[in-house]
């Protein structure tokens, strides 16, 4: 096997075997494939130079829903877009699972709370999920243009399904994004995620 080749597999094979706690605040966020609702493959490296945020999403889950019937994570998802901040959610339920949704259910979905991420990609064997260590749904994390990761972690410190929490919330996402756009620190860069477990294979 060449030296480049070997390497090249040293690399995915790291990538599939890492531990959830591979990849953490301040590293280089890893590349990855996923095919979205229409079936092309998007990756990351696709926008390089950009903040790009990405959002675990289990429909099913009553975390999320408490996110999306209120609108908070669409305008927040809307008002990312209007800074040039990509957003990707990402559905990593495994096919076998009751909660899974097809392309076209995810659609349908998205559409009916007035979502408006960048894409909606599907992560159906976990890899990516996995390697960057997503927990549950939602599960928040924010790379700045040199693909540095900045934020990992919740979308607020409220961990609750009632939705008349977000009122008082700090949304973590927001102020991230607010701090590192206009150039400055990320105060708190890491918090401790909640929602529902991510419906990986095993």
């Amino acid at each position: 096997m060449k030296r480049s080749t070997f390497a090249l597999y040293l690399f995915f094979a790291t990538m599939v075997a890492a531990p959830a706690t591979a990849i953490t605040v301040g590293q280089p966020a890893p590349d990855f494939a996923l095919p979205d609702l229409q079936g092309k493959t998007l990756k990351l490296s696709d926008y390089a130079g950009r903040f790009v945020v990405l959002e675990w999403v289990n429909p099913e889950c009553p975390f999320v829903k408490k996110h999306y019937n209120s609108a908070n994570m669409p305008t927040l998802q809307k008002e990312a877009g209007a800074r040039n901040v990509v957003w990707l959610t990402i559905n990593s339920t495994h096919p076998g699972h009751s909660e899974f949704k097809t392309p076209a259910e995810m659609k349908s979905w998205l559409s009916s709370k007035n979502a408006a991420p960048h894409a909606m990609l599907f992560d159906r064997d976990g890899g990516t999920g996995k390697f960057y260590g997503a927990k549950t749904t939602p599960h928040m994390y924010i790379i700045d243009p040199s693909g540095k990761l900045i934020y990992a972690g919740g979308i607020d410190d409220k961990r609750s399904t009632n939705i008349d929490d977000i009122k008082t919330a700090k949304n973590y996402v927001r102020v991230a994004l607010d701090e590192a756009l206009a150039g400055k620190p990320v105060t708190v860069a890491s918090s401790v995620p909640y929602g529902c477990s991510v419906k990986y294979a095993n």
